[in-house]
């Protein structure tokens, strides 16, 4: 660890145990056991405020993608696992999210230190999440069952029934932006249905999922349940989107690599889940209580520095209110706080590196080329910090109105009828979430359906709850994370009939 990150720990009072754990190198979890990769190969995990090296971690080939899927593939066919009755297979899981509870502030700090988030927002968002995940999709283990039917339609005597059964080994390709609690989107689902789980951590924020993976050996679960292997995605992610081992996968990151995973993956046949890009789409209303719906959009938008891929990014306001509306979201926009992720005060941390702070200047400067009027922010600082950026009067033909940016960045413009503004709205290849200001009830019901979005947030926005399905319209993928709804990927049905004489 470099000097200059032990210095930035130690400032901001960082636990020991997490301090121990950034500080020691990182190894595959496979089969049970902590591997190095076959080849030696290394990769550091750099703090993105200080861009100090935190400590270095394995960077698989594909012969240790083959072992992890032979040991998910053995827990599946033949070991302890296949054969754990559900409520026993629900009580473990529930361990694992008591574990995962009980080390909240450490793996809190591990997050912001290797991705650069607020640590208040990784212990109240990331690591609540995923207890609330992993507790949610516990309760489904002891209750996923088939049907009995009685054949309408054939002449003879049958009994008939559905069979509900995991589709086996899970692959999960987990993004950079939120990888402990998207790992437990993936992981808890494909648990309580009783699949195995190999799992490929994005190789720039790796360390909460390798911690993780401490957490699951503690818990109790058999070898080669849940199996980490970090690495590229480059190499590993295609490498498990083209594994014949893999029945299932699930992939979150953006659409133009989720077009190449899917394609790798459809020519197996694999079951496929994709949670892809966003550029998501906000209308404020004339009637929308302007101060209540500033503060939502702030947040909506430059929450974890804009690295969400349902972001409010798109904002369109009835012209009567425009110009307050703005006046009020600038407001909020310059009292949030820019800072290192372990400042209890931070609102808007680093981006997660340098390349992809340079993406984000690119686009703001691109906004200024095109014409568009900067009313706020944009500056670069220090490290990998990018000041939040609205945008006033933009067009729809402009690169930052089309364009996923992933960062804090708001384009806005006004509108005049509610048809006006579903055309704007619906204007964009994605399809993922929308949001609506009002408090006219009769005008938001109308508006919902024809939003071309797989989440509508009605006065908020991102209100995730692991109930509730999430994933995407069109470029924006197909298949859905949380919910019962999720559950249907993870399961094969099997029709049995049985003649009578």
């Amino acid at each position: 660890m470099d000097r200059i990150v032990t210095d930035y720990l130690q400032r901001h009072g960082v636990s020991a145990a997490a301090q121990a754990f950034l500080a020691r190198p990182q190894r595959l979890y496979i089969g049970g056991q902590w591997l190095e990769s076959s080849n030696g190969a290394t990769d550091a995990s750099i703090e993105p405020s200080t861009l100090g090296e935190i400590t270095r971690i394995a960077m698989a080939t594909p012969a240790d993608l083959d072992r992890a899927v032979a040991a998910a593939r053995a827990a599946f066919d033949g070991g302890p696992w296949r054969t754990m009755k559900p409520l026993a297979r629900e009580r473990l899981i529930h361990r694992l999210a008591d574990l995962i509870e009980q080390h909240a502030g450490e793996l809190a700090e591990i997050e912001s230190v290797d991705m650069g988030k607020s640590v208040v927002a990784a212990r109240d968002v990331d690591v609540q999440g995923t207890v609330d995940t992993f507790r949610y999709f516990a309760g489904w283990a002891s209750k996923l069952h088939g049907r009995t039917v009685e054949p309408s339609a054939l002449p003879g005597r049958y009994v008939a029934y559905t069979r509900r059964q995991p589709v086996g080994v899970v692959g999960a390709i987990v993004p950079w932006n939120f990888p402990l609690q998207t790992m437990a989107w993936k992981v808890a689902a494909a648990l309580a249905a009783g699949c195995t789980v190999v799992v490929k951590p994005a190789e720039l924020t790796s360390l909460s999922t390798l911690r993780f993976a401490e957490l699951v050996e503690e818990a109790g679960f058999p070898p080669g349940v849940v199996n980490i292997v970090t690495g590229t995605g480059r190499e590993i992610g295609a490498a498990m989107a083209r594994h014949p081992g893999i029945d299932k996968l699930s992939f979150t990151g953006s659409t133009a690599v989720g077009q190449e995973v899917g394609r790798a993956a459809v020519s197996g046949l694999k079951r496929l889940t994709l949670e892809l890009g966003g550029k998501s789409p906000v209308l404020v209303l004339e009637d929308a209580d302007l101060a209540a719906a500033a503060r939502a959009v702030a947040n909506g938008v430059f929450f974890n520095s804009g690295q969400v891929c349902d972001a409010g990014t798109r904002v369109y306001v009835q012209r009567s209110v425009h110009d307050a509306f703005l006046r009020e979201l600038v407001a909020v926009t310059s009292s949030l706080k820019v800072a290192p992720g372990l400042d209890p005060d931070c609102f808007i941390g680093p981006l997660v590196s340098p390349q992809h702070k340079q993406r984000v200047s690119a686009y703001i400067d691109a906004g200024l080329t095109e014409g568009a009027e900067l009313l706020l922010g944009g500056a670069r600082r220090e490290g990998c910090f990018v000041e939040p950026a609205i945008f006033a009067h933009t067009r729809a033909d402009m690169r930052i109105v089309r364009e996923e940016i992933f960062g804090p960045v708001l384009v806005t413009a006004p509108f005049d009828t509610l048809e006006e503004a579903l055309a704007c709205a619906n204007d964009s290849p994605y399809g993922l979430a929308a949001a609506i200001y009002s408090n006219d009830l009769a005008r938001v019901h109308g508006l919902i359906p024809r939003l071309q979005a797989g989440t509508v947030y009605v006065n908020a926005h991102s209100t995730l709850d692991p109930a509730l399905p999430f994933g995407g319209f069109k470029q924006s993928g197909f298949g859905k994370d949380l919910g019962a709804e999720q559950l249907d990927h993870l399961l094969e049905t099997q029709a049995v009939w049985i003649t009578l004489p």
